[in-house]
């Protein structure tokens, strides 16, 4: 028989829990009061904790949701530090059949979390098994089939499911309404993200300077999973090339080599705002015709790409295609059209 960690994709942890099995389970904070950032979400979240172990009861379903790499897995660690119960973790694609659902409900004990990532990404079937077991605590299965199947009602533990999910939207709204705690995780300052970087260094043993770690903090996207792996990097340039100590000149100089500018942009970044600028004049260029000129999957641009030159203003999306703004022209140094605001090009003339 298959190990059953293996065979659904969970990862059972203790509460007291302070010996990662790795380095990156290492770097993630054990307790609320360690957690960096996500301020309204933690004052909110530790009155709701605080109220459940008050009452003796589990802590309500909460769904967790924003983009990748802001701590989501962490956060649902915590929630089951705090309550002190043992926490099961999986994702959305692992658990492909109904089964596969029963076996990690009926396995979980009294106040247990259990934690789904990516949970927009549930199969229709696997969702409506789960929705009497968040609401009754109960799981309605068939057994046989034509005239001879009858349906068994199996009691479940109360426990507390933490979904998280990168896109909300793509969640039916009967799942989303039964999660009685809805939380959205924000990008974080560069502030926040050189605290980050500063306590990380400090597990690692890594000498630090705060303004080595502001650094890094600027080119992180507003991301802690994008700051922890640039302090892995950058510890490497310092061990080899510098005296150890990861200081400002060291850290600029490891972004250099790694390709990566002053706001965070990496080759691919700018290799596609090059293109619709050189290429195609300014955009408005679709999609599918950028990723051929680049020699990219299409959804690797939109995912990986566009969220962030977006949220920095250098790219627009009209109905036409992809447009660089004049910010996009003054960060590449290049002059802009004379013919007018290039986004203006994309969408002003639809109108």
């Amino acid at each position: 028989m298959q190990d059953e960690t293996a065979l659904y994709g969970a990862k059972m942890m203790q509460p007291g829990l302070t010996v990662a099995d790795n380095e990156e389970n290492s770097l993630r904070p054990q307790h609320l009061e360690d957690y960096i950032g996500q301020e309204k979400v933690k004052q909110n979240l530790k009155i709701y904790l605080e109220a459940a172990k008050r009452r003796g009861e589990p802590m309500d379903h909460i769904l967790l949701y924003g983009p990748p790499g802001l701590g989501k897995t962490t956060l649902a660690g915590i929630i089951a530090n705090e309550m002190g119960v043992q926490i099961r973790i999986t994702s959305g694609p692992a658990i492909e059949k109904p089964g596969d659902l029963a076996a990690l409900l009926t396995n979980l004990q009294e106040g247990d979390v259990l934690f789904i990532d990516e949970i927009h990404r549930l199969s229709r079937q696997v969702e409506e098994v789960l929705y009497p077991a968040l609401e009754d605590y109960a799981l309605d299965i068939m057994i046989g089939k034509g005239p001879s199947a009858q349906s068994i009602r199996i009691n479940l533990p109360r426990f507390t499911l933490v979904g998280a999910t990168t896109r909300a939207g793509q969640i039916t709204g009967p799942l989303r309404d039964r999660f009685g705690v809805l939380l959205k995780l924000e990008l974080y300052s560069p502030d926040e993200l050189s605290r980050i970087i500063q306590r990380s260094a400090g597990i690692l043993d890594q000498p630090i300077t705060p303004e080595g770690a502001y650094e890094l903090a600027k080119c992180s996207r507003g991301t802690p999973r994008v700051a922890n792996r640039f302090l892995k990097r950058i510890r490497d340039f310092a061990t080899v090339l510098g005296d150890g100590v990861i200081d400002r000149d060291v850290s600029l100089m490891g972004l250099k080599r790694m390709d990566v500018d002053a706001l965070g942009l990496d080759e691919l970044d700018r290799s596609l705002l090059r293109a619709i600028i050189e290429m195609y004049n300014g955009g408005p260029v679709g999609l599918e015709t950028l990723a051929a000129a680049l020699g990219e999957e299409a959804v690797t641009l939109e995912d990986l790409c566009e969220p962030y030159l977006m949220q920095m203003g250098f790219l627009t999306r009209t109905p036409r295609g992809r447009c660089a703004t004049r910010l996009a022209y003054e960060h590449l140094g290049l002059k802009a059209s004379e013919t007018g605001s290039p986004e203006d090009n994309g969408q002003q003339s639809l109108f």
